[in-house]
């Protein structure tokens, strides 16, 4: 008899994705790098209305959007790519992203600053 019990309270305490409201109350107004496996993957500074500034390499940058789908949050960038959604989760005042695609790529909010992304302008390099 008390399995059903447990079984209930482990899965009303399961976490829920964030909706594009809390995402936003977190996350505007921040740079977040990720990371997956220990290892850095990216970071992306989130400013007002729903933009987004993402660098796989914090010197080449794109720019994009986000919007809410569903329990997804998803972006949009201006290489033209399909649109990438995500779930969303806080958990011990970071987040957890787990992609909705092919891979199931994990990640996890390494640190966050409230500075900008460095951004090396389109065209210049070697």
């Amino acid at each position: 008899m008390l399995a059903p019990v447990l079984l209930a309270a482990t899965s009303a305490t399961a976490a829920e994705p964030l909706s594009g409201a809390q995402f936003d109350a977190y996350a505007t107004g921040k740079t977040l790098t990720y990371a997956e496996n220990g290892e850095a993957y990216g970071a992306e500074q989130y400013l007002p209305n729903n933009r987004v500034r993402w660098a796989f390499d914090e010197e080449t940058c794109l720019e994009g959007v986000w919007y809410e789908k569903d329990d997804n949050i998803c972006f949009v960038y201006e290489d033209g790519a399909a649109p990438q959604c995500w779930n969303f989760f806080l958990e011990h005042n970071k987040l957890r992203a787990i992609f909705n695609g092919d891979n199931g790529t994990e990640l996890y909010e390494a640190w966050a600053t409230d500075g900008p992304l460095a951004c090396m302008a389109p065209g210049l390099g070697v």
